[in-house]
């Protein structure tokens, strides 16, 4: 079995409060993708396997199932006490996730406006190494990326040089 210690202990140290939306987020995708959880989020239940279906769909139904549920755990265990309560009957994860979002995702586009204009306004400063700023640069955009913001790579290139 799995030791959840690690992943308990950031998601106890970023709960949810509401004002802090974006990092809350953030870990929460870190671990869901760490756990291979996070799928369920993105994908809508497979049907319900008849009894003659094959062992590899049953499968697949019981994986999705099962991680909905971590995903609904790691949620639930990771925001206020106020919001627990408000979301324990949710049954998909996608849709505490969802109802978070539209809580608290005013925030997160502020937050992406904001990024985005600290990306748009940096400029390499003379004599710093160029991994510095890439590293920089990187950090803005993963931000972005997280926030929801759809770049594509090359205009993440272009946005670094």
């Amino acid at each position: 079995m799995a030791s959840f210690s690690p992943f308990v202990t950031i998601l106890n140290q970023n709960k949810l409060i509401g004002s802090n939306y974006v990092n809350w987020k953030r870990n929460l995708d870190i671990v869901l993708t760490t756990e291979a959880y996070k799928f369920v989020l993105n994908q809508p239940c497979p049907n319900f396997p008849s009894l003659d279906a094959p062992t590899k769909e049953k499968q697949r139904y019981d994986r999705w199932q099962k991680s909905n549920e971590m995903d609904k755990c790691y949620i639930l265990a990771s925001i206020s006490n106020v919001l627990q309560h408000q979301m324990q009957d949710v049954e998909l994860a996608s849709d505490i996730m969802l109802s978070s979002k539209e809580m608290f995702g005013e925030q997160g586009r502020l937050a992406r406006k904001d990024t985005m204009r600290i990306i748009l306004n940096t400029k390499m400063a003379q004599g710093t190494p160029i991994r510095e700023h890439c590293l920089k640069m990187i950090s803005y955009l993963n931000t972005l990326e997280i926030l929801g913001a759809d770049i594509d790579g090359e205009s993440h290139v272009d946005m670094i040089l």
